[in-house]
């Protein structure tokens, strides 16, 4: 089954081209078939591209989804015109009514900053609280993983000596969880990040597992022991030349990068991680969300009132 998004979203232009099965919104209502409804808050500065990226792996389930883009309210992106936003995104004031069987949360390039000092923190905590009673389950990328664990855990994070950036070897460490279902005991996926978190709190915690770490990389998955909430600090979803782009910006920037690790052979990029994303976000759309969330999107705060 397809992922349901507007109309005239740019990025339908691009999945078409590589075969990515969508429809529009006027399409899918003719289907006898309740989607997912999903919600995407998109903190990435080029709000397109990271679309796209999400779009491959949401669309390419046996699940129809239907997105719904969300931006922050009280910071203004630089990168995507108001009109872009206007057009195909919401904000947390015009959905907070509303419930959804789930919610992506991306990451951001706000990680050097404390929580606290991050433009739109108060407005996150506001939409990671209001998603306890109207979100059936939610997935967080890179600094959502760690924003989400400082809010809901008090889980902290520290700064990396030099920014963590490639592709990384990761193990399994709870074989029997749905989440990791098919996954090959050691898988690849990319990092790009100059924080990690207080591990040995996330470890501790009586309410949180660690699904797959890495010995360079740190915790790759967590989840919660309810499933409602899963914590991914590396970036499955980037596309083939995301490193690559990001290294030859700081390069610009007179930043001095290391160049990403495992990433190049023979001075080509080595996708090492695209069949783990799709089982990745196949198993948590399955296992986490469709699974379990209640038919009658209404009843889904009353289901979480009594979990």
């Amino acid at each position: 089954m397809p992922v349901t998004i507007p109309q005239d979203l740019p990025a339908a232009l691009v999945l078409k081209q590589e075969n990515i099965f969508f429809m529009t919104k006027e399409r899918a209502i003719h289907q006898d078939i309740r989607p997912l409804q999903v919600a995407l808050l998109n903190l990435m500065p080029n709000k397109s591209r990271t679309e796209e990226q999400f779009l491959r792996l949401l669309g390419n389930t046996a699940l129809q989804v239907e997105l719904t883009f969300l931006t922050t309210a009280t910071y203004q992106s630089k990168n995507t015109p108001v009109s872009y936003l206007q057009t195909f995104y919401q904000t947390f004031d015009q959905v907070r009514d509303r419930h959804f069987d789930a919610l992506i949360i991306t990451g951001s390039p706000v990680e050097t900053l404390a929580f606290e000092e991050v433009a739109y923190w108060q407005e996150l905590t506001s939409i990671l609280s209001w998603a306890d009673l109207h979100v059936y389950a939610s997935f967080f990328v890179c600094w959502a993983a760690q924003a989400a664990l400082y809010h809901y855990y008090g889980i902290g994070k520290h700064q990396l000596p030099k920014k963590l950036s490639g592709v990384y070897s990761h193990s399994v460490r709870k074989k029997g969880t749905p989440l990791v279902r098919g996954f090959d005991d050691v898988f690849w996926a990319p990092h790009s990040r100059h924080t990690a978190l207080d591990e040995e709190s996330l470890y501790a915690h009586e309410d949180l597992e660690v699904l797959a770490d890495s010995k360079e990389a740190g915790v790759y998955v967590a989840a919660s022991k309810d499933g409602r909430k899963t914590f991914v600090t590396g970036h499955s979803e980037y596309d083939e030349l995301t490193l690559h782009d990001e290294y030859q910006r700081d390069l610009a920037a007179g930043m001095n990068p290391q160049i990403p690790v495992n990433y190049y052979e023979n001075g080509e990029v080595a996708v090492r991680w695209r069949s783990h994303a799709h089982l990745l976000f196949s198993n948590w759309l399955n296992y986490q969300v469709y699974q379990n969330t209640p038919y009658q999107l209404e009843e889904i705060s009353k289901a979480l009132q009594h979990s």
